[in-house]
């Protein structure tokens, strides 16, 4: 049943009857969206003090006007930025009737002509674009401060050899840093995909109209230039419905997110008493509310939890967009949320994951302990290929040796040499020298490898990456 609370609204000329210029309460508060979208206040201002400049191109506007439509909205600006914009409840449904709303009460008549010629479809467009550009921005720069966190403690962990792992299970050797730097190169990719996100999405939408374009010749290569946008966007149709944008941020979000989720899991594991690699500082984790000796990894648990979150709004979306017709539809409001709760989603992840890497404890003494020698039996294989003989024939070969060390309960570098050699007579004394974890690590000194020259040149590319120096 409908509410006998109506409200009044800016476009209710267009209705007739006893609930002329009139909404359903439950039906306004169904469809305003200045709950969330008030963020965009700044670019709100920012996208129609450029129009003003446009109107005054084309006479529009005096000088005098422009300059009253300026000085109000940085006044509206000012307002929110201290907290004393009052938002009417009874009026405001978004933040550009609110922003129009409050010019208007600051200065009179002459608000009324800012709107000329401009669409909401397009203001909206033009304000998502402008927000989600800046905190881009400010992405792309907490991503580079976590790459160089990453950096850091690679150097200072050079010395430090841990197992490394395939499907979780203890596989060869490798150096601490070189599994820090692996996460590094998953959000290295991310931060060139961001690049790339970035240079799309900046074409500016503002001055296509409601859907068929300006009938005033306003100025869109100026309006563009105006607000720092590379590009005008180059059909009207298109561009009031393009939420592409939005879809490739939470695209990229949903990866980067995987990727944070992925260096979480491993580092909720390798903090845990059965691993005991590495220790979360007390800053980033909390304790039980039953168990006093508990403390818990609660920062990366709740990184991987968030991972769903963003992952969700973008197939969420997807399904909204998927069977609009063409040009604007209100479906299209569902865009601001889902783009606004993952920029603050990821930003705030990747800010307790550099935190977090930065204040962690590395226990080298608990990694080494944890290598075993059978982790060597590639390297038993490498000796004999050595020798010439064919590595599928030394894969059969160390593979004896293991089974032949488990059967009499000992490790395979306990073995004696007479055991070695009846199952090659290839083997020598110098067998022994395989088993030494160190050699083992510094032998795959490829690039990308896991020795300390590979590592220190991963160090340096990363460091070079983030400083720009190199692409």
């Amino acid at each position: 049943m409908a509410s006998n609370n109506a409200k009044p609204l800016l476009w209710g000329g267009r209705f007739s009857g006893a609930i002329a210029g009139a909404i359903d309460e439950l039906m306004f508060q169904f469809n305003e969206s200045l709950s969330f979208d008030k963020v965009l206040y700044k670019a709100d201002i920012r996208g129609s003090i450029t129009w003003a400049k446009a109107l005054r191109k084309l006479d529009i506007l005096t000088d005098e006007e422009l300059d009253t439509i300026v000085t109000g909205l940085q006044a509206v600006e000012k307002e929110w930025e201290e907290g004393k914009f009052v938002i009417h409840t009874s009026s405001d449904e978004d933040i550009h009737t609110a922003n129009e709303r409050r010019l208007g009460e600051l200065i009179g008549a002459t608000a009324g002509k800012l709107h000329t010629g401009r669409s909401r479809n397009e203001q909206v467009g033009v304000d998502m674009r402008l927000w989600a550009g800046e905190q881009l921005d400010q992405l792309s720069v907490i991503l580079k401060d976590v790459l160089r966190v990453f950096a850091e403690r690679a150097k200072e962990a050079l010395p430090v050899l841990m197992p490394g792992y395939t499907h979780l299970q203890r596989a060869q050797p490798v150096r601490f840093s070189h599994w820090l730097l692996s996460h590094a190169t998953f959000l290295k990719g991310d931060l060139q995909r961001l690049e790339g996100v970035q240079e799309r999405m900046s074409a500016c939408p503002l001055g296509v109209g409601a859907l068929a374009g300006n009938p005033f010749g306003i100025d869109r290569e100026f309006m563009a230039k105006d607000l720092g946008f590379r590009s005008v966007h180059p059909n009207s149709l298109c561009a009031v419905a393009d939420r592409d944008f939005v879809v490739e941020i939470l695209q990229w979000a949903s990866l980067t997110m995987a990727h944070l989720s992925r260096l979480a899991e491993d580092l909720i594991l390798f903090s845990s008493a059965e691993f005991g690699f590495v220790q979360v500082a007390d800053a980033y984790s909390t304790g039980s509310s039953l168990m006093p000796q508990k403390k818990n990894p609660d920062s990366l648990e709740l990184i991987r939890g968030k991972a769903g979150r963003v992952m969700g709004h973008a197939s969420g979306f997807l399904a909204s967009l998927k069977s609009l017709p063409t040009s604007y539809n209100k479906d299209l409001q569902e865009s601001v949320e889902p783009m606004i709760d993952t920029i603050n989603s990821v930003s705030t992840c990747l800010r307790i994951t550099q935190g977090v890497l930065a204040t962690l404890k590395i226990n080298g003494d608990k990694m080494r302990a944890a290598l075993t020698d059978d982790m060597l039996a590639t390297d038993v294989a490498d000796y004999l290929v050595r020798k010439g003989v064919p590595f599928r024939q030394t894969h059969h070969i160390a593979g004896a040796i293991v089974r032949k060390a488990e059967e009499v309960g000992v490790s395979i570098s306990a073995l004696p040499l007479e055991t070695f050699k009846e199952i090659s007579p290839l083997f020598e004394e110098d067998i022994s020298e395989v088993f030494d974890f160190e050699k083992s690590v510094e032998k795959r000194c490829t690039p990308g490898g896991t020795s300390s020259s590979s590592v220190l040149a991963q160090i340096a590319a990363l460091e070079a990456f983030v400083s720009g120096q190199q692409q």
